[in-house]
C-alpha cells in the first residue's frame, strides 16, 4: 500500500531531509527539524505524488483520504485539541512545498478550522475576543482569495473602509468589534460572489483548501516561474497541513523571515525582517514596515537567542545558507520553514568559497552551488532590481546585459554620436555584417527579424554587447525617424533600454548595476580549471577581443571568422574592388590590397593568444554579402539620375548588375564555404598566405604560434581534399620564403548531416574537425536561422519543440548526428581532435552534452568563457558522480 501522508512532530516524524522529491522543500525541512529536535509545530505532509494524480484527474484515491484522517487524528490526539471544536478548537495552516523552491508562486490559507461556533470558543479559552475575530477574518479573506477565487483586493477594500469610518491608520487599531463586523462583511461579500453561504464545516474546509494548494501548481504565476526558471511542470506540489501558532498574540509574540547569511551579498551575518503581534503574511505583504532581525533581541530576547542558536545549528546541518520563517507566540519560538535560501549572483559566489574555507564544503560542492546564470549576470551591467519599468515590449533575449542609449537606426548615425561621446541603442529590421561598426559603437541592439543565432545575435554575444532580436512588435518607420510598438511612438534620440538576459525594450533610461569580476570568483574559476577535462576556447575575430576572451581563461581561439574582417572603412573598397573583378588577374590584383591587412589582423590575433591554439576559419558567407544592398543601390541610382550625373550612373549600375548575377534563392544553401575556396582559389590563397607570413614574422621574433586552418561547409571528400590541397601548398610556399618551418594544422568544419556520414572519409585527410552546429542545426532541421522568429516561438508554447534549437543543442536529432561523425571520424583516425565552434558552445546544457558525447573543447563567445568552464566542471563532476554510483 503507497504512503501519501506523511507526518512530523516531536518524538513521531516519518520523513526525513532526503526525501525532497516526495515532501518538496518545506516538508521536507519540516521532518528534519523535527528529526534535530528543533521546535516545530506538529503536522503532515501530503506527498507530491498525490498532487500529480490529482491533477490528472482533479480527484484522489479513496486511500488519500483515509491516510489524511488518520493524520487529522493523531494531530488532534498530540494537540488535546480537535478540528472545529466549539469550544477549544485546533487551527491548521494549509502550505505548498514543490521540490524546488518557488517562493510566493502558490497559496496559503491560515486559521482553517475556525467557524461562527469555535471562534467564541476560541476568544473564551484565551480570553481575548480581539485575537479570536483578527483570526477569523484573516481566515476568512485567505479562503476567499485562495480557495474561492475572490480578489483578494475585494477584502482589503473592505478593510480599507472600515479603518476610514473609525478613523484609524492600521489594521492593529482595529478593535474586537471592527473585526467581528468585517467578518461578517466577508462572508457576506462570498455569499453575494459565489451564491453559497461560507462553509462551517472544518473537513470541508480542510478538503478545499488542500485541493486550491494543489490546484495552484498551475496558477499563471507558478507556470511562468517554472519556465523562467527550467523548472519541470510535471513535479508537482506537496501539500503541508500544520498546527497553527500564532504572532499576533501580544507584545511577546511576533513572526518573521530571516537568512543565515545576506541573500544579497553573501555577507556572513543573520539576515531577516520580523514583526511584533502579527502573523506571517503579514511579513511578506508589505502591510505593516517590519524591523530589522537584530532588533528582535531587545523585544524577546530570550526567543532571539534560541532563534539565532537554531540558525546555525541548521546551516551547519544543510552546509548551506538558509531561509527560514519562525513564529513566537507569547515568547515561545516555533519554527516553521527551513529550506536552501535564494541568493544574488554575488552572494551565490561569495557564499560558496567562504564556506570552502570555513570547512562546511568541499570544492567539488562548492562549484556546483554555483550556476550558469550566476556568471551571466556577474559578467553584464544588469537593470538594477529596485527600479520602476515600463516595458513596451518584448523578443528574444539574444544577448545578455542591460544597455541604455538613444535609438538610432543606422549603423552609421551609431558611430557618428558615438564619436561625440553619446550612447545608442541600434534599433534595425535585421543586421547585416555591414552594420559591424554601429554595432560595436552602440550599447546595445534591437532587432525587429531575427534568432537566437542570427547576425545580431552572435556578433553582439561575440562582442558582449546586450542584444534583443525577433522583437516583431515594433514597426520601423525609417522615413519620419520613429518606430511604433504598441501604442507607443519612440522617436529617433528618443532613450530606451533594453535588457538582453530577458528580452524586453523598456521606454526611458533605467538604472544599471555594473558588472564586475572579483577575486572569489576567480578563485572558484580557478577550482573549476582544476577540476574539468573539457577545454575551453573562444570564438573570436579581433586582438581585442582574444585578449579579453584570454583574460577571461579561453585555452585558445576555436573560430575566428575572417569575414568579419573585411567590413573596415579601409578594407571594403578593396573587397568589392575583388568581388566587381571581372577575370582571375583583377580579382588577384584587389587582393593584394587586402592581403597586408588580413596579416595584420593574424599578427595582433597571434600576438593575443600566443602559445595557444588559433583555429581560424577561412571566407565562408556568400560574396553579396559584401556588396550594398539593392533597395540601397536603386535609390542611389534614382537619385543620381535626378541630379544628371551620368559618370557616377554608370558605375552605381554595374555594381546593381553584379549584385543581381550573385543573387541566390537559397544563399545559406548556395556559394559559399568551400565552394567559394574551389571556384576563386585565389581568396583562400591570399588567407592562407596572410596568415602564414604573420605565423613565420612573429616565430622570427621568438612568439610561439599554433595556427589551425579550417575549411568550411565541406560535405563531400573531394572538396576537402582540393581545398586542402592548395591550403598546403600556399603555406610551404610562404614557409620556404621565409625559410621558416611552422607546425600548422588543416581541418575542417562538420557543419552538414553530409559530412558526418561521410566522416570516416574527411577524418584520413583532415587534422581536426570542429562541429557547426549553427549551421548542422539549419540543415538538420530545415530551418532558416533568420526566420525562426516567425514560427519558434509558436513552436516553443504549443510544445512541439522544447527549446529554441539554435539556442540550445537538439541532443535527438543533432546531437544524434554529431555522434556519427565522432564515431566515424574517430575509427578513422582515434586521436582526432574534436570541438564545437557554434553558438551552442556557451549554452550550459549543450556544454554537458559535447563533454558526455566526447568532444575535446567547446568554443563560445569571449564572455561565455568562464560559463563554460564553471559548466565543464560541473559535467565532470556529475560523470565523475554517476560512474560512481554505476560502479
Amino acid at each position: 500500500m503507497s504512503k501519501f501522508v506523511y507526518f512530523f512532530g516531536k518524538d513521531v516524524t516519518d520523513g526525513t531531509g532526503s526525501m525532497n522529491n516526495l515532501l518538496g522543500g518545506k516538508g521536507t525541512g519540516l521532518a528534519e527539524m523535527a528529526n534535530l529536535g528543533i521546535p516545530v509545530p506538529p503536522g503532515f505532509t501530503i506527498t507530491t505524488e498525490v498532487c500529480v494524480l490529482y491533477l490528472k484527474g482533479n480527484k484522489y484515491p479513496e486511500e488519500v483520504l483515509r491516510q489524511v484522517e488518520q493524520a487529522i487524528d493523531k494531530l488532534e490526539k498530540l494537540n488535546g485539541k480537535k478540528l472545529g471544536d466549539p469550544e477549544d478548537p485546533l487551527l491548521v495552516s494549509v502550505r505548498s512545498g514543490a521540490k524546488v523552491s518557488m517562493p510566493g508562486m502558490m497559496d496559503t490559507v491560515l486559521n482553517l478550522g475556525l467557524t461562527d461556533k469555535s471562534v467564541i470558543g476560541l476568544s473564551n479559552k484565551v480570553n481575548d475576543e480581539r485575537f479570536a475575530y483578527d483570526c477569523y477574518r484573516r481566515f476568512i479573506s485567505m479562503f476567499g482569495d485562495v480557495v474561492l477565487g475572490i480578489d483578494f483586493r475585494e477584502f482589503d477594500s473592505l478593510i480599507e473602509d472600515k479603518k476610514k469610518e473609525l478613523g484609524v491608520k492600521s489594521d492593529t487599531d482595529l478593535d474586537s468589534k471592527a473585526l467581528k463586523e468585517l467578518a461578517e462583511r466577508f462572508k457576506e461579500l462570498i455569499k453575494f460572489e459565489k451564491g453559497f453561504e461560507f462553509p462551517q464545516d472544518p473537513k470541508v474546509q480542510l478538503r478545499l483548501a488542500i485541493d486550491a494548494v494543489f490546484d495552484s501548481w498551475n496558477n499563471h504565476r507558478a507556470i511562468t516561474y517554472r519556465k523562467l526558471n527550467n523548472i519541470d511542470d510535471s513535479l508537482g506540489t506537496a501539500v503541508n497541513v500544520q498546527t497553527m501558532v500564532y504572532g499576533n498574540r501580544g507584545n511577546t509574540s511576533g513572526t518573521g523571515v530571516a537568512f543565515t547569511r545576506n541573500p544579497s551579498t553573501g555577507e556572513k551575518k543573520f539576515f531577516g525582517e520580523y514583526l511584533i503581534n502579527a502573523q506571517g503574511e503579514d511579513v511578506v505583504a508589505g502591510i505593516r514596515t517590519p524591523d530589522f532581525i537584530d532588533t528582535l533581541g531587545n523585544k524577546i530576547p530570550e526567543a532571539y537567542a534560541q532563534l539565532v542558536d537554531i540558525c546555525q545549528k541548521l546551516e551547519a546541518h544543510f552546509r548551506d545558507m538558509q531561509d527560514i520563517e519562525f513564529t513566537i507566540q507569547e515568547g515561545k519560538l516555533y519554527m516553521l520553514q527551513t529550506r536552501t535560501g535564494k541568493r544574488t549572483a554575488a552572494a551565490a559566489v561569495k557564499l560558496a568559497t567562504d564556506m570552502v574555507a570555513e570547512g562546511l564544503i568541499d570544492k567539488e560542492t562548492a562549484v556546483n552551488r554555483v550556476t550558469a546564470e550566476h556568471i551571466d549576470l556577474l559578467l553584464h551591467p544588469r537593470i538594477d532590481p529596485k527600479a520602476k519599468l515600463e516595458v513596451i515590449a518584448n523578443g528574444l533575449p539574444a544577448s545578455p546585459g542591460a544597455a541604455v542609449g538613444k535609438v538610432v537606426f543606422t549603423a552609421e548615425a551609431a558611430e557618428e554620436m558615438a564619436e561625440k561621446g553619446e550612447k545608442t541603442i541600434l534599433v534595425r529590421t535585421e543586421t547585416s555584417p555591414e552594420d559591424i561598426g554601429g554595432m560595436a559603437a552602440a550599447q546595445g541592439v534591437l532587432t525587429v527579424r531575427g534568432g537566437m543565432t542570427s547576425h545580431a545575435a552572435v556578433v553582439g554575444r561575440g562582442m558582449g554587447k546586450p542584444c534583443v532580436v525577433g522583437c516583431g512588435e515594433i514597426s520601423i518607420d525609417m522615413k519620419n525617424g520613429h518606430f511604433i510598438v504598441n501604442g507607443y511612438t519612440i522617436k529617433e534620440h528618443d532613450y530606451i533600454t533594453i535588457d538582453g538576459s530577458a528580452g524586453s525594450v523598456i521606454l526611458g533610461k533605467a538604472d544599471l548595476i555594473d558588472s564586475k569580476i572579483d577575486d572569489d570568483l576567480k578563485k572558484l574559476l580557478g577550482w573549476a580549471d582544476d577540476i574539468r577535462t573539457l577545454g575551453v576556447r573562444t570564438n573570436a575575430d579581433t586582438p581585442k577581443d582574444a585578449s579579453i576572451a584570454r583574460e577571461l581563461g579561453a585555452e585558445g581561439i576555436g573560430l575566428c571568422r575572417t569575414e568579419h574582417m573585411f567590413f573596415g572603412e579601409d578594407r571594403i573598397p578593396a573587397v568589392r574592388e575583388m568581388i566587381m573583378a571581372e577575370d582571375e588577374k583583377s580579382r588577384k590584383e584587389a587582393l593584394k590590397k587586402l592581403l597586408p591587412m588580413q596579416k595584420d589582423d593574424f599578427l595582433g590575433i597571434f600576438c593575443s593568444m600566443e602559445g595557444l591554439p588559433v583555429t581560424i576559419r577561412l571566407l565562408d558567407p556568400p560574396l553579396h554579402e559584401f556588396l550594398p544592398d539593392k533597395e540601397e543601390l536603386d535609390a542611389k541610382l534614382r537619385e543620381l539620375e535626378a541630379l544628371g550625373d551620368s559618370g557616377k550612373i554608370e558605375d552605381v549600375k554595374k555594381v546593381i548588375k553584379r549584385v543581381v548575377s550573385l543573387k541566390e534563392l537559397n544563399p545559406m544553401l548556395g556559394h559559399r564555404g568551400c565552394r567559394l575556396g574551389i571556384t576563386y582559389p585565389e581568396i583562400y590563397n591570399m588567407q592562407v598566405r596572410a596568415i602564414m607570413e604573420a605565423a613565420c614574422e612573429l616565430t622570427a621574433e621568438g612568439h610561439k604560434v599554433v595556427p589551425e586552418i579550417m575549411i568550411p561547409l565541406v560535405g563531400i571528400l573531394k572538396e576537402f581534399s582540393l581545398t586542402r590541397e592548395e591550403v598546403c601548398k600556399t603555406a610551404d610556399a610562404v614557409m620556404a620564403e621565409k625559410g621558416m618551418k611552422i607546425d600548422y594544422k588543416v581541418g575542417t568544419m562538420i557543419e552538414l548531416p553530409r559530412a558526418a556520414i561521410v566522416a570516416d572519409q574527411i577524418a584520413k585527410e583532415a587534422d581536426f574537425f570542429s562541429f557547426g552546429t549553427n549551421d548542422l542545426t539549419q540543415t538538420a532541421f530545415g530551418f532558416s536561422r533568420d526566420d525562426v522568429s516567425k514560427f519558434v516561438p509558436i513552436y516553443l508554447k504549443a510544445g512541439i519543440i522544447e527549446h529554441d534549437p539554435f539556442a540550445v543543442l537538439d541532443q535527438e536529432g543533432v546531437g544524434e548526428i554529431m555522434k556519427i561523425g565522432i564515431q566515424k571520424g574517430r575509427s578513422a583516425k582515434p586521436k582526432l581532435k574534436m570541438g564545437i565552434c557554434g553558438e551552442h558552445g556557451g549554452d550550459p546544457r549543450s556544454i554537458a552534452f559535447a563533454h558526455e558525447i566526447g568532444i575535446d573543447y567547446v568554443s563560445c563567445s569571449p564572455y561565455r568563457v568562464p560559463i563554460a568552464r564553471l559548466v565543464a566542471a560541473q559535467s565532470t563532476i556529475e560523470m565523475k558522480n554517476a560512474k560512481k554510483i554505476n560502479n
